[in-house]
């Protein structure tokens, strides 16, 4: 059987054929029959589908991925994973490579790929990691997400719920029920 694997980070990647959508379109016309899908970091291994996925993979089926990162982001994970299916005779299809051969040319192009995804991945957690360190010299830096509402708009939308319903003041000034709870949790500090 051919199986096929799709993985993104977050929910919310959409970017460069990497969405959930984007993969198993792509799985789906290289034969997949059946898709798992994961929304994990590639930097844990421990992936609910991907581990059931492992349990139902049998000799003579075939692994599909879109790209290498999807599977594995650390050379020695990966490797691993590779020589496990190899000694289970199953087949792997990385998209963006081929068929990965079970041969010592085979072998190493995979291991030099995957030490490329693995630096890949290192220069991403670097990079993000000085831009961070220069932001944070910014005196107006702020971890995290940007606020949604301004201080000034969450004091109006507090004074109206004195004399109105969250849900009234929700519907008046859009901001969530949740978000003026936890303004005015932190207001009676």
């Amino acid at each position: 059987m051919k199986y096929g694997y799709a993985r993104v980070s977050t929910m919310g990647q959409l970017q460069h054929g990497t969405s959930l959508e984007g993969q198993t379109k792509m799985l789906k016309e290289a034969g997949a029959e059946k898709i798992f899908k994961d929304a994990y970091t590639g930097a844990k291994r421990n992936r609910p589908q991907f581990e059931k996925l492992l349990n139902e993979l049998e000799e003579g089926d075939t692994l599909i991925v879109t790209k290498l990162d999807r599977f594995a982001r650390s050379s020695l994970e990966g490797i691993k994973m590779i020589k496990d299916f190899f000694e289970k005779g199953i087949t792997v299809n990385i998209l963006n490579l081929g068929v990965i051969e079970n041969t010592p040319n085979g072998r190493l192009i995979f291991n030099v790929f995957m030490a490329f995804a693995e630096f890949e991945r290192d220069m991403i957690i670097e990079r993000t990691q000085e831009g961070k360190a220069i932001a944070k010299q910014n005196e107006d830096f702020r971890e995290g997400r940007p606020k949604r509402y301004s201080q000034k708009q969450i004091e109006h939308a507090l004074k109206l719920k004195e004399n109105h319903s969250y849900r009234q003041v929700e519907e008046l000034t859009g901001i969530s029920k949740s978000t003026l709870a936890r303004a005015k949790k932190r207001e009676n500090y």
